[in-house]
């Protein structure tokens, strides 16, 4: 059943409010001001009394980054940019795999240095100049720092990029490792 504009209502269903044929569009307020919100931007959901919570944006850790939140955000329009609380399987296998390549990276390091070959990374190098475990410890310890970092990022275009980058560039260094044990 379709009505005219006065009292237009979508096929078959109820009118939105107003008695519109469109959906009301709540205002949208800056998450970093201190202004408190209007009445129109409290309402949430029908039925649902309290305060909106995405007046505010979500933190970067919160009680909820290991015990249950949000995991992806609300609107499509919004993904760019925000922070969730719990991240998805395809991101905790990519910086696992950053990881791995990271260890197995540091393993044959190692062993070509002691086969004769030489380090051409400056940062390496000074690393490798206070021994093998600090070596090993210290590499392990500032990716592991950069992939955090990478994962509470993951919804900005650079942190994406990042990830892509690093997922990468240690898989071919990982292969370049492998085709060096076959010269």
């Amino acid at each position: 059943m379709t009505r005219d504009r006065e009292g237009s209502r979508p096929e078959g269903g109820e009118p939105f409010a107003g008695g519109s044929s469109e959906p009301q569009r709540l205002p949208r307020t800056d998450p970093m001001s201190d202004a408190p919100p209007s009445e129109t931007t409290r309402r949430a959901a029908p039925g649902y009394g309290g305060p909106d919570r995405r007046n505010r944006p979500t933190p970067r850790l919160s009680r909820y980054s290991f015990l249950g939140g949000r995991r992806h955000a609300v609107h499509v329009e919004e993904r760019e940019g925000t922070y969730v609380d719990l991240y998805g399987a395809w991101l905790f296998f990519t910086i696992a795999w950053v990881a791995l390549m990271n260890v197995g990276d540091s393993f044959f390091t190692l062993y070509h240095l002691q086969a004769g070959g030489i380090e051409l990374n400056p940062i390496a190098q000074t690393l490798l100049d206070l021994g093998r475990t600090e070596f090993v410890l210290w590499k392990s310890v500032m990716i592991s720092l950069a992939l955090m970092v990478l994962c509470v990022h993951k919804n900005f275009v650079l942190a994406k990029w990042g990830l892509v980058a690093a997922t990468a560039t240690y898989t071919a260094l990982f292969g370049w490792h492998l085709y060096l044990l076959t010269v």
